[in-house]
């Protein structure tokens, strides 16, 4: 059976791949299509990263099941699918902003974020970091050890989130952040939530939530920030979904999450 570690070498020389492709192309990044709503885009340069991380998973690991964004699910045969999202950020990414993502994880069992589970992740981001972590095993920032040991109260708590596509959505999330606003030191808005999960494994914020994410925003972001000691689940406690995720560290997470519940965070 293939380990994590093993997993781990394939999600890192993916996203490295898909990493160097994109950052070669951003000067010619244009729109190609919109999805939900006409601001959320897709770039010729999603659809290119996760082409090939989809051919290369086809020759490394052909058994394997894939599950992108910019593309179909295709079932494997080796209870392992690779969950990858070519460009987490595609704004930010069209504009220039460095806060944007390569995203590949590999999963075991079945590709839904309430029954999987994370064996490998790796993120690369806009300004060239690899974010790596492997289940069991540890995180890593360009091969350095990731490890968050301690957390402020909530009142001093720096805080990042994010906001969907769609305009009835993010109102009700922007009424929520009005209500959060006053109880934490501040809030972060970067746009990519591999980029914020990487971030809380790094301490560079101290929290982050989001409502509305799909399973390829966070599956590597989410591993790589469990395994640097932060706790990272849904607003019931359980496994992060689409419904709600909270990153923060365990003896800070309940009063995130009941401040959240209290400021009207519910499922959409």
């Amino acid at each position: 059976m293939t380990t994590p570690t093993e997993l781990l070498d394939v999600a890192s020389a993916l996203a490295s791949e898909a990493g160097r492709l994109i950052t070669e192309g951003r000067r010619d990044a244009r729109v190609a299509l919109t999805k939900s709503s006409s601001v959320d885009i897709v770039t010729q340069m999603d659809i290119a990263a996760e082409r090939l991380i989809r051919d290369r998973l086809a020759e490394l690991r052909p058994e394997d099941g894939v599950l992108g964004e910019e593309g179909d699910h295709v079932p494997g045969t080796s209870g392992i699918t690779w969950v990858v999202d070519p460009i987490d950020g595609t704004v930010n990414y069209l504009y220039g902003i460095p806060h944007y993502s390569v995203c590949v994880a590999a999963v075991s069992g079945p590709p839904e974020p309430r029954r999987w589970t994370i064996e490998a992740g790796a993120v690369m981001d806009g300004a060239g970091v690899l974010w790596t972590a492997a289940r069991g095993q540890g995180a890593w920032r360009d091969g350095a050890p990731l490890r968050r040991d301690d957390a402020p109260p909530l009142d001093r708590t720096l805080v990042a989130t994010g906001f969907q596509y769609v305009a009835e959505r993010r109102a009700l999330q922007g009424q929520v952040v009005a209500r959060l606003l006053p109880q934490v030191r501040d809030i972060r808005r970067l746009g990519s939530a591999s980029v914020d999960l990487v971030h809380v494994a790094a301490g560079l914020v101290d929290a982050y939530y989001e409502q509305g994410l799909q399973p390829w925003d966070f599956a590597a972001g989410a591993l790589i920030a469990a395994e640097a000691g932060v706790r990272v689940a849904g607003t019931d406690g359980g496994p992060a979904d689409s419904d709600m995720l909270i990153a923060a560290m365990p003896e800070a997470w309940d009063a995130l999450r009941d401040a959240l519940v209290e400021a009207g965070a519910r499922p959409f």
